[in-house]
């Protein structure tokens, strides 16, 4: 739909961003009644074969979900996903371990298709009738005093300017609104890159048509300084990502074509690479992608413009919360609003409210990089995760491990980044005393003490 047909109904809120968060929050503000005009520089996904975004499939879970649900989207959503139990380490040597992710059977995270979300999404967005979106519509610049935004058609040079009420920058971590606040003085930004790139392989189906491995779990090949990890595709495939350093041996600079890789991978990943026919094709065609993270300060200009998911704090995606994040940045700021917040309002304290969350799940996903590509390997690592199910199930009010607090649970992400730590204290100290066994009553009258 074009702005200029929104006559006689003005948009109370310009999203700029139609991806996942942004029809997200549309959702939440046509429930409303509100009037919402989404800017999107991609074409529509629902009528191109064009991928929405990086990543084929993404992690869903208990915050992503619960947002979901409130907008009435979840049913659908759950009948085109995939359970994973849980992490199946892939050993060097070929040996196997299964990790669950928690200690009863609805603990498990969710392999969905970004596309397909994306599609639902937009549906679902546009469902309200208060809601439309322009596609092929480029933010270029944003004057947030004259609140007066610059828009290229169809990507091209020809610039209109619109006027809006409320503007909501949901257009991810290059995002252009945040761009333009750091012009103007409004935000202070920094960008931490990883260090390591990633690219994008594939396990295709067996002839038979079905999985060529176990399709309720997130696989990893863990090797130090580097992984390689594949989630499952409603298709029978595989997306596989490697995560390796940019500069180094091995590095994407030392790995540079595409024999030499195929030579080294399969040193690293043998089991992997014998799934993957198509290991040179895609080792050639998919770019190596950039990982950071974004931190800003503040995400809103006054009361008029808000910066939120992904535009506002982008981290890596060791942890599977990105998405999840920015789906509970919409469920915060709509809670403010059934508070009896105006809108404006919400956006003039939602960088507060959120804030230190954000900064705790960027610290968290980083930390979670190292437990990945090497820790969950390694012996002492496997003891504690199971002290730590032992802890949980004796003293399940108390106690809940920090993978757990993230991901099944909606704590405020801070919350789970203070009593990790602790946890990671007492069980540490439970480790000197213990022989054959834990001492309950030790372990109890740290937890009670501390937590």
């Amino acid at each position: 739909m074009k702005p200029d047909s929104l006559e006689g109904r003005k948009p109370e809120v310009t999203i700029v961003g139609a991806g996942l968060t942004g029809p997200l929050l549309a959702s939440y503000l046509g429930s409303r009644g509100m009037n919402v005009h989404l800017f999107e520089r991609r074409p529509d996904i629902r009528k191109t074969d064009i991928p929405a975004g990086r990543s084929i499939n993404l992690a869903l879970s208990k915050r992503g979900l619960h947002a979901l649900k409130e907008i009435g989207l979840a049913d659908k959503v759950y009948d085109n996903v995939i359970p994973m139990k849980g992490r199946l380490i892939h050993q060097i040597n070929g040996t196997l371990d299964f990790q669950p992710y928690g200690k009863d059977e609805w603990e498990v995270i969710y392999s969905v298709s970004r596309a397909e979300l994306n599609r639902f999404l937009l549906d679902k967005a546009e469902s309200f009738g208060t809601v439309s979106i322009s596609f092929q519509f480029k933010c270029t610049d944003v004057q947030f005093s004259s609140k007066q935004i610059s828009i290229a058609e169809d990507n091209s040079e020809n610039l209109k300017t619109y006027s809006y009420r409320t503007l909501i920058g949901a257009d991810g971590s290059g995002s252009s609104v945040r761009s333009a606040m750091e012009k103007q003085g409004i935000v202070s930004t920094t960008l931490d890159p990883l260090g390591h790139g990633y690219k994008e392989l594939s396990i295709p189906p067996e002839a038979s048509g079905d999985f060529a491995l176990d399709p309720n779990a997130l696989h990893i090949w863990p090797r130090k300084s580097y992984m390689l990890i594949a989630l499952p595709n409603a298709d029978k495939s595989f997306t596989c990502t490697l995560f390796l350093s940019k500069n180094g041996n091995p590095g994407f600079d030392s790995v540079t074509d595409s024999e030499a890789a195929s030579e080294w991978f399969a040193s690293a990943f043998p089991d992997a690479v014998s799934l993957m026919p198509a290991f040179l094709e895609d080792w050639e065609e998919n770019p190596v992608g950039e990982l950071g993270t974004v931190r800003c300060s503040p995400w809103n200009a006054d009361s008029s413009a808000l910066l939120i998911g992904d535009a506002a704090h982008a981290i890596v995606p060791f942890f599977g919360q990105g998405m999840n994040a920015a789906f509970e940045d919409c469920t915060i700021l709509n809670d403010l609003m059934q508070n009896g917040h105006s809108i404006g309002k919400a956006i003039a304290a939602f960088t507060d409210i959120r804030k230190a969350d954000a900064d705790a799940i960027a610290d968290m996903a980083l930390e979670n990089f190292i437990e990945m590509r090497d820790k969950v390997a390694d012996p002492e690592y496997v003891k504690f995760r199971e002290m730590e199910k032992r802890l949980e199930s004796e003293f399940p009010e108390k106690f809940i491990p920090r993978y757990s607090m993230v991901s099944f649970n909606r704590i405020p992400y801070s919350e789970v980044q203070k009593k990790g730590k602790i946890q990671q204290e007492i069980i540490g100290l439970i480790a000197e005393r213990a022989t054959n066994d834990i001492d309950l009553e030790f372990a109890k009258n740290l937890i009670n003490e501390r937590l």
